[in-house]
């Protein structure tokens, strides 16, 4: 059975049509079958099973919470209480987490059913999921392909059907643009709506949970669920219990979106295409398109990449040999633990990033270029509150294009760094995000469209979105 939306399964689930078990057991039999494409680093089949009959035994009792049955994949980057969390990386492979992530406890909390922990690229570094220590995430559609990243393995599990939904993280856009490669729903909230509390962190300022699933609908509901004011993260200041499910109420929009970005000579012809007629669709609907040339966004990459990799260097200063996780085995003196564990244990990416962000915060350089790097960020953000005073949502792609093959950039940082270019953005303002699929390509690969809200105002962009877009059904690989 095909997963129609959480709403269509609670009314199956009432009715008797099937079950939690049921839908579990299929959860399970897709996410094996399908384990060539490296989605999950590991399955809780029997835990996933137990929680699956105990819910049942809810449902015939009557009660049925938001969230009862709904299969969840969580990134291996937040933590689960007796459970391993890797970052997928090898400096902490056989770590268990000694406390749940608070949107973990508020998953259960609401009656959803964790199956597993998803492969990602290292400490969320990267944009094809091809920098985990454990092997690269292949894309459902074309396994060819990357599922982009770095919450890859999240994608490309909804995107398969092996769960309902799943949870990664989005720092510059890890979210929005696996989701746009695999064909499903990925959204990044406003900064400090979801508690970042037991997320392994990669640039703080940056970070935030995202929700990915086949509908706005569905998206919508388990951000609900999870968001709101925490007492362990001190920048989630969002109130709990918020409705953020979208409203189709017939209002028109205005729409800002830059001419610029929309005709960008990087863009994919088919893509560009697709965008246009979006464009043109809105019009036709009675919505007001905004045209707004922004200079300040040619330096939107520069600057993530300053001041997340600032962050980043600062973040994985503990992952030392030292405190917890794994120590070189030829570490014979605190000097060699140092050196050897940080160099033999983290990636080439996460060295590189160390690297850089180390560099930009030197002695010397830190008022040329993080320095110079905040001062715009904070013009940036001020631009986009003046926008979205006047305008609804901001319209804008989410990628260049459909998925690119495997190994095609990997030598190549700068390219792949290139792949963020639409998605930094909303990072960089703090504002919410949604990618939605709007399209396949001339080959079958899907092709997505991104909307960005106002500060907050997430509820709207849900709305706008589900209400814009019509989105394509995912391809279940047989």
């Amino acid at each position: 059975m095909v997963f129609e939306g959480i709403a269509t399964y609670h009314d199956q689930l009432v009715q008797g049509i099937t079950t939690v078990r049921a839908e579990v057991l299929r959860c399970l039999e897709r996410a094996h079958s399908q384990s060539h494409l490296n989605a999950f680093l590991e399955l809780f089949d029997e835990e996933a099973l137990a929680r699956a009959d105990a819910i049942d035994l809810e449902v015939q009792a009557g009660t049925l919470r938001k969230l009862s049955g709904v299969v969840v994949g969580i990134k291996d980057n937040i933590c689960y209480e007796s459970h391993h969390v890797s970052a997928a990386s090898s400096i902490l492979e056989g770590f268990q987490s000694l406390y749940s992530a608070t949107v973990v406890e508020r998953l259960l909390e609401n009656g959803a059913i964790i199956l597993g922990r998803l492969n990602c690229d290292e400490f969320a570094m990267g944009s094809s999921n091809e920098n985990s220590a454990y092997g690269p995430v292949l894309n459902p559609w074309n396994t060819s392909c990357v599922p982009g990243g770095s919450s890859g393995g999240s994608a490309a599990a909804v995107a398969m059907g092996a769960c309902h939904m799943s949870l990664g993280t989005d720092t510059g856009g890890s979210v929005r643009q696996p989701a746009a490669y695999c064909g499903v729903v990925g959204m990044k909230p406003t900064y400090g709506r979801i508690s970042r509390h037991g997320i392994i962190a990669f640039a703080s300022s940056f970070d935030q949970v995202g929700v990915l699933g086949h509908t706005v609908e569905d998206v919508a509901l388990l951000t609900s669920c999870i968001a709101g004011r925490d007492g362990m993260d001190s920048t989630c200041t969002a109130p709990r219990g918020e409705n953020l499910a979208p409203e189709s109420q017939g209002k028109t929009y205005k729409i800002a979106y830059s001419p610029g970005w929309m005709n960008h000579p990087s863009l994919h012809p088919s893509l560009h295409q697709h965008l246009e007629a979006f464009l043109q669709r809105c019009v036709e609907q009675g919505h007001t398109l905004v045209p707004i040339e922004i200079e300040e966004m040619d330096y939107a990459i520069p600057v993530y990449y300053i001041l997340a990799t600032a962050e980043a260097s600062s973040n994985l200063s503990r992952y030392s040999g030292m405190h917890y996780g794994k120590r070189d085995d030829h570490a014979d003196s605190l000097e060699s633990t140092l050196k050897l564990s940080r160099s033999n244990l983290f990636g080439p990416e996460v060295q590189r990033r160390i690297m850089l962000g180390t560099f930009v915060l030197s002695e010397g350089y830190y008022d040329a270029y993080y320095g110079k790097a905040q001062k715009v960020r904070r013009l940036l953000k001020e631009r986009f509150e003046r926008i979205m005073q006047e305008c609804d949502v901001f319209a804008l792609p989410t990628t260049v294009g459909p998925a690119f093959p495997l190994g095609s950039k990997s030598s190549d940082p700068l390219a792949m760094y290139l792949e963020d270019q639409f998605t930094v953005l909303a990072n960089l303002v703090g504002l919410p995000a949604i990618s939605v699929p709007i399209a396949t390509d001339e080959h079958g690969m899907p092709l997505a469209i991104q909307i960005m809200g106002g500060a907050f105002e997430d509820a709207l962009m849900f709305e706008i979105a589900d209400r814009l877009v019509d989105s394509i059904r995912p391809n279940y690989v047989s």
